[in-house]
């Protein structure tokens, strides 16, 4: 909806709550025009209903309102004597419509001085859990947000496992554009997995100053701005297009600001034609080629705690022929991640990852003349000189469409660029070298018409030979270059696709090791760990310890003073 479309909506409902709750003001000692004003006519409201004016407030944030207005319906009706369970009912069935019949066809008595305290447990239970979640999914959207990292694409960095709190208000929090969905729930409702939310009406978003601007290797959460998956999880070719709000929640680092030009040469990005700083705690990784003298993978593996390793198995020729075999590796029926199959005259080669269970079924061996290794480069110096090692080289990627802008066959995730990240207000030439880069900007993201015939551009209807840019945009990419699906693959990142700044890790659970060993599962020396600043994370987590400690020592010690004061 547009804004135009949102403000005759607000007018209607203004007139509606006007004809059905006048009669209610004047019974409540007001007057019957106090109705009719919109927000002051809440602010009286709450007033009438004996609870504080800044309750108005809560009638306007999205998700939290739907909490609240059927509060306020209930809230109404009992401070006109309407208190039984029934009456409740009725307000929140009719979405408090009824309130109309009270007003025309009851006599009114306003009950001033009310008690506000549920005369039961389970209305005080419901009244205290509807508080909290009010409370939550106003921190939730506009202070801090719980997140956690589900892949390694910020590798060392992050790790998968680690649980973040993030900042909505450092980079200025965004206003949701979901105007009806669950409350603390993103795009799907848990165990369930259907959708959490209505797609339409949407609303008008704008964001709140922020207390600072995204840098250069800021690590930052956003939208992933061409999400269509049903599920971040699900990538089954389901698609479904989500509000700007419900796209998936992405953590990548940024390395490229409004304005600025940026290329990637053998794996090393250069920002304005000079080698962009590594953050001081940033440790990247690549994958590298490595040549083994003997058997002994599986050792080498073990002795370097090597996470993510690509190589080569060979299958008989005679069970490859088999077409249920052929079917069981191919069809992901087994727990192979099969990428392509080599074949020869005697055997088969596959590239993927199969289980114990798939060696022995199958007659497998594994090549271990070769693999690709994802190392940090100061562990690829350290297994260099491994005495089982004959070669180590970077891995670098060859060029592919699949890169951004997709016209580029030359171009590949260590080779690209160099290119301009688009800032608001700028004015850039538009021509089929160019329009590439460009084309989702200008119809997806900042909602042009689009039409382009032959050499010819068309922007809303007219011929385009430029465009200036409405918004900022940015260039987000993870620290593990070679695992990581990022700008290089789907271009920049808007500035209203911006979620918040990670501020601290509060748990990190290891996800290679099972809940039988909690102790050992939780990553100790990572809890209360900040995620920006310099030098070595510092755990605070005793600190936390100790404060809880004392405020728990302080809170006994008051109430047992209190207990013997009375």
């Amino acid at each position: 909806m547009t804004l135009y479309q949102w403000f005759i909506l607000f007018l209607v409902v203004q007139i509606i709550h006007y004809l059905g709750t006048w009669k209610l003001y004047k019974a409540a000692g007001r007057k019957s025009w106090e109705a009719a004003v919109p927000v002051y006519n809440a602010i009286v409201l709450m007033k009438i209903i004996n609870r504080p004016w800044w309750w108005t407030f809560l009638l306007f944030i999205p998700i939290v309102n739907l909490i609240m207005f059927p509060v306020i319906w209930v809230e109404t009706m009992r401070s006109f004597g309407k208190n039984s369970a029934f009456d409740t009912f009725l307000a929140v069935i009719t979405f408090g419509f009824i309130i109309y019949y009270f007003n025309y066809s009851q006599d009114l008595h306003h009950i001033k001085d009310r008690s506000l305290h549920p005369k039961n447990p389970t209305a005080d239970f419901i009244s205290s859990i509807l508080f909290a979640i009010v409370v939550a999914t106003t921190v939730h959207t506009y202070v801090m947000q719980p997140f956690t990292i589900p892949t390694s694409s910020l590798e060392k960095s992050l790790l998968i496992g680690d649980f973040l709190f993030v900042s909505k208000f450092h980079y200025g929090a965004r206003t949701p554009t979901t105007a009806v969905g669950l409350p603390m729930v993103h795009d799907s409702i848990p165990l369930t997995k259907n959708k959490s939310y209505l797609s339409w009406p949407q609303l008008p978003s704008f964001r709140f100053p922020g207390i600072e601007s995204i840098e250069r290797n800021d690590i930052v959460v956003f939208n992933w701005p061409i999400d269509t998956v049903y599920q971040f999880r699900d990538r089954s070719g389901r698609r479904v297009n989500k509000p700007l709000d419900k796209k998936s929640n992405y953590v990548k680092r940024c390395l490229g600001i409004p304005g600025d030009s940026l290329a990637i040469k053998n794996g090393v990005v250069y920002v304005n034609g000079k080698v962009l700083p590594l953050h001081d705690r940033q440790k990247l990784q690549h994958f590298y080629k490595v040549e083994f003298k003997d058997n002994n993978l599986g050792d080498f593996i073990n002795t370097y705690k090597l996470t993510e390793v690509r190589y080569y198995y060979t299958i008989n020729r005679k069970y490859w022929d088999v077409p249920s075999i052929k079917h069981y590796l191919t069809s992901g029926n087994s727990n192979s991640k099969l990428v392509e199959v080599y074949k020869d005259s005697t055997q088969a080669t596959v590239d993927g990852q199969l289980d114990e269970e798939d060696f022995k079924k199958l007659e497998m061996g594994v090549s271990t003349k070769f693999a690709y290794l994802n190392l940090t480069k100061e562990l690829a110096e350290e297994i260099k000189k491994d005495s089982r090692v004959v070669s180590l080289k970077y891995d670098i990627a060859e060029g592919s469409t699949a890169i951004f802008p997709h016209t580029k066959p030359d171009w590949s995730s260590d080779n690209m660029g160099p290119l301009y990240i688009p800032k608001a207000g700028v004015t850039v030439a538009l021509n089929k070298e160019t329009l590439p880069f460009y084309k989702m900007i200008i119809s997806d993201y900042e909602k042009n018409k689009l039409e382009v015939n032959g050499d010819e551009i068309r922007i809303n209807g007219k011929v385009a030979k430029d465009y200036t840019f409405k918004l900022d945009y940015y260039w987000m990419m993870g620290d593990n270059r070679h695992n990581s699906e990022d700008s290089r693959y789907w271009g920049f990142v808007p500035s209203d696709h911006i979620v918040g700044k990670p501020v601290f890790i509060w748990l990190s659970l290891d996800q290679n090791v099972p809940w039988s060993k909690a102790l050992d599962k939780i990553r100790w020396e990572r809890m209360f760990t900040t995620v920006g600043g310099n030098g070595e994370p510092v755990s605070y987590f005793i600190y936390f310890v100790i404060v809880l400690i004392g405020w728990n020592g302080y809170s006994f010690y008051r109430k047992r003073k209190k207990k013997q004061s009375a």
